[in-house]
């Protein structure tokens, strides 16, 4: 956390961060209860969380072009003040299910444009090597904000009911973009010129046809493919097989939670002493190994602790994945594609879990939630081994790149918040015979943060 205390602009990032991912949080919580009193169909509640997670992914591509045409903080500025827009009409008039799904889905497409401005910002408020620290102090702080929004919510409920609370939401998102006003202009290093549709597939070209960007990226999905399920399948273990009251099963559906600040936690010290292209390799192994190990041992007399501990472990391996992934894409992606390199990552990534979800539930009803467990982290398992000896492969190809788990990047090189900091890949496609980021001719979720 020394970062914030020394880093005034960070700072203002990290706050406009946390304040608006606790209200969205608990904007979230009312709409869920909202439409589950309101239909009391589980359909209707299935399809508000469609539009709030897997929509937005379609249009990833294009959010990702929008923060590499644009001054991001502009843009970022713009995302929140759509969001409380829409949120502030849910408010006040709690439309009936098909409006509401609508606005649902329009302010989810406006936080899948804020996504990747923000990960494309960081690199110009820090040091190159301070971008560990940098992102595990984000993510500790928005999972911390997403641990705390039940409790809020459950406070803000007798009082104000699910009109106040969504305006509550409403607000933070005005907080949030006057925040981002004190932040100097963040525009791309290279503008995108040609045409929004041509940028776009530019982005997509660029993941496939450069090894590292393309090996994290189907890594990546491809776990989270396989341990996707999970949730689902916690959430029937502990109701089905463990047979336990709500209130237990609430704290083995949170336990991740506590993983997972405990993990941003033990990163924002010690990230930057592990290479990023390990801590990914490591994230992606540990959280399938928490899967597997949490099926596994659900015969043991004492199941419920252990699979409490698993899923906590499960939460230090994800806090690993989004440090590791974060920090190799802002050291080896130049400035002027990072906007689409994250856009399109984590849209691939909601598509993955959107599969999960449905083949899992039908592996799921086929056998049990134990075994269900056992088969995702044992995917997982498989996926992380792969991809391991695929990005190794990929790193000797580069050598510039695999002294980081990034590229080769001279520091000081000066930011718009004028410390220094490397921009990424100097002429990737130049020096590593890779496509050149500003050609026009190639072609191919506020998570987690």
């Amino acid at each position: 956390m020394r970062l914030l205390r020394r880093n005034r602009d960070f700072r203002v990032l990290f706050l406009a961060r946390c304040v608006s991912f606790a209200g969205d949080s608990i904007s979230m919580i009312a709409l869920l209860l909202h439409v589950a009193d309101s239909t009391g169909q589980g359909l209707a509640v299935a399809a508000l969380l469609l539009a709030g997670d897997f929509t937005p992914s379609l249009l990833a591509p294009i959010a990702g072009a929008l923060a590499d045409r644009f001054d991001r903080r502009r843009l970022m500025i713009v995302c929140e003040l759509v969001q409380g827009a829409v949120v502030a009409m849910i408010a006040l008039s709690l439309p009936a299910l098909p409006l509401l799904l609508v606005l649902v889905a329009t302010r989810a497409v406006a936080g899948q444009i804020f996504q990747p401005a923000s990960r494309a910002a960081v690199p110009a408020l820090v040091r190159r090597d301070e971008l560990e620290e940098a992102n595990a102090t984000l993510g500790f702080g928005t999972n911390t904000a997403d641990l705390g929004a039940p409790l809020l919510a459950a406070a803000l409920f007798p009082f104000f009911g699910t009109t106040g609370v969504l305006l509550v939401d409403a607000a933070s998102f005005l907080v949030s973009a006057l925040l981002l006003t004190v932040l100097p202009k963040l525009p791309p290093s290279e503008l995108e010129t040609d045409s929004l549709w041509k940028g776009t597939r530019a982005g997509i070209g660029y993941i496939v046809t450069t090894p590292i960007v393309r090996v994290v990226a189907v890594g990546f999905c491809a776990v989270v493919f396989f341990t996707g399920v999970d949730d689902v399948a916690l959430t029937v273990l502990a109701t089905g097989v463990f047979d336990v009251p709500d209130s237990v099963a609430a704290v083995l559906l949170g336990a991740i939670g506590f993983g997972l600040a405990a993990g941003y936690a033990l990163l924002t010290r010690l990230g930057r002493h592990v290479p990023t292209a390990a801590l990914l390799i490591a994230g992606f192994g540990i959280s399938s190994l928490g899967n597997l190990l949490t099926g596994a041992a659900a015969g043991l007399t004492w199941a419920i602790g252990a699979a409490f501990a698993m899923q906590a472990v499960r939460g230090l391996g994800i806090a690993a994945i989004d440090v590791g992934s974060n920090t190799m894409l802002q050291r080896t992606v130049p400035d002027g594609m990072q906007g689409r390199v994250f856009g399109n990552l984590y849209g691939a990534v909601g598509l993955a879990a959107a599969l999960s979800y449905m083949l899992g539930g039908l592996l799921l009803d086929a056998t049990s939630a134990p075994a269900t467990l056992v088969v995702a982290g044992a995917g997982g398992l498989v996926a992380t081994l792969l991809t391991a000896l695929a990005l190794r492969t990929s790193l000797r190809r580069e050598p510039a790149a695999s002294a980081e788990g990034g590229a080769a990047v001279a520091d000081g090189a000066p930011t718009a918040g004028g410390a220094p900091v490397g921009r990424g890949i100097s002429d990737a496609g130049a020096e590593h015979g890779g496509p050149d980021p500003a050609a026009g001719d190639m072609v191919l979720g506020r998570t987690g943060e």
